[in-house]
């Protein structure tokens, strides 16, 4: 599969997933290494540097925006072959961090 065929297939997925969601897709040529998508949902927001394959090469500048991406508030790379889990961990991130108020 193609990655634009994937990333096209897992947008509608992010879509159905996160309801009201926005889904920003960047352009390489703007600033080379910002991840593929952003997502924003609620008062929260993700990165995902969209892959062919799990083995596919990364470009310069990749790793360094996914990593510290993810320490503001999360990104990752995904490929077919990892989606069911970084789906999972993006549910887990969106996700209300606060606990609930008792009286």
């Amino acid at each position: 599969m193609l990655e634009s065929q994937f990333q096209s297939k897992l947008i509608k997925k992010l879509e159905y997933m996160f309801d009201g969601c926005i889904i920003l897709k960047n352009d390489a040529a703007n600033r080379q290494g910002v991840p593929d998508l952003i997502i924003l949902h609620g008062d929260r927001w993700a990165a995902l540097e969209v892959k062919k394959s799990i083995n596919a090469s990364h470009r310069p500048n990749q790793d360094w925006y996914v990593r510290n991406m993810d320490a503001m508030s999360f990104a990752s790379f995904i490929s077919p072959e990892t989606e069911e889990e970084v789906l999972h961990a993006l549910q887990r991130s969106f996700r209300s961090r606060r606990k609930a108020r008792i009286s």
